[in-house]
């Protein structure tokens, strides 16, 4: 099994590294995967001139699966957007057709004290947020600058097509029908046509789904009440721009964006794997980052593209055991706990997976 490796840019590398680590310690006594890495953001920028090299592609086509860290730093906000390292992930997504983001997001009642949210809110929530990957806004067309009468002005294009709709639609309704039968889709339908289309078209795909409750709410309504109560949900379809806002806020039912990981899969579930979290290029090379977003995505990865679903519950096993023995990165630090580092936080999980029975 081969394994593209995309470390990128800021604390992208250091994550992924403990990714790798907890990789090869569950392959240990079984079958090996081939890591190979690829260059992707601003670390392919300043050799290459692009943030998505030929190279990049081609490696990540070739792979069963490619496990990314983050793409971007400050200095590349200064550049066109073409040339921002963040703009290579987004070819990289558009290139591999990964219309499909899910991001888990689960309460681990070992990390109920890290949250703002009180216990009682947290317990038992387990949802999924589905967001669209490859169009909408961040991808529409016409976008850019303009200036007229000496006034400058921006403008971006939010738009769907009904096929990519029906898509994103038919893949919420199977994930929702593999969990408690729940789906609920974030709109806006009340002030843009994007989203009257986006509505309609999710209610005639439900109908084909007689064993899942739909629901829709505007995107409004859903924040407070993922924060309010996060219990009700339990599959979260939505929009490329709503489901980047709404699952960055979900994360804090985990504790903090340190825990999230996620999946963006194409139509035969080849996906790349991603914690949630940006490249923090503020604390890289601090060995401050939380790395557990970074090895739960390699979790998913095991179970959804890989084929080992056992392989992926050892990882997760040692992640909670991890957690209970009282170990925090800075993140996710409370009164009690013993405060690690990165490369400490990826060594306790490796150590874990070791000692759990293949």
């Amino acid at each position: 099994m081969h394994i593209a490796v995309l470390g990128g840019d800021g604390i992208g590398p250091e994550v992924t590294a403990e990714a790798v680590k907890a990789l090869r310690a569950v392959a240990a006594n079984g079958p090996q995967f081939e890591m190979t890495e690829g260059k992707i953001g601003d670390a392919a920028y300043d050799t290459t001139g692009d943030p998505l090299p030929e190279a990049t592609v081609v490696l990540a086509e070739r792979a069963d699966a490619v496990l990314f860290g983050a793409a971007g730093t400050y200095e590349s906000d200064l550049r066109p957007p073409e040339a921002r390292g963040g703009h290579g992930l987004l070819r990289l997504r558009k290139r591999l057709d990964l219309f499909a983001n899910f991001r888990p997001v689960r309460a681990i009642p070992e990390l109920a004290g890290a949250s703002t949210l009180r216990r009682e809110v947290l317990e038992g929530v387990d949802l999924v947020v589905l967001r669209e990957l490859t169009s909408d806004i961040y991808f529409g067309t016409p976008r850019g600058f303009s200036t007229a009468g000496g006034e400058r002005s921006a403008f971006n294009t939010m738009r769907y097509t009904e096929s990519e709709i029906r898509r994103v639609a038919h893949a919420g309704f199977k994930a929702a029908q593999a969990r408690r039968g729940k789906l609920c889709s974030v709109d806006k339908a009340n002030v843009l046509e994007t989203m009257q289309l986006w509505r309609t078209v999710v209610t005639e795909v439900g109908r084909e789904y007689p064993d899942v409750e739909l629901t829709h709410l505007y995107v409004d309504a859903a924040a407070m009440h993922l924060i309010r109560r996060p219990r009700d949900f339990d599959v979260i379809v939505t929009g490329n721009i709503f489901g980047d806002i709404l699952s960055d806020a979900a994360a804090m039912l985990t504790g903090s964006l340190g825990m999230l990981p996620s999946a963006s899969l194409n139509a035969e579930g080849r996906g790349l794997y991603e914690p949630v979290h940006g490249s923090a290029p503020d604390i890289a090379g601090r060995d401050i980052a939380n790395p557990l977003a970074s090895i739960l995505s390699a979790a998913m990865m095991l179970r959804l593209s890989l084929g080992k679903p056992e392989m992926a519950m050892r990882v997760e096993t040692a992640v909670r055991r991890v957690l209970a023995e009282g170990l925090r990165t800075a993140d996710i630090m409370e009164e009690g706990a013993t405060l690690v580092g990165t490369q400490a936080m990826g060594d306790a999980v490796a150590r874990e997976i070791a000692r759990l029975p293949d």
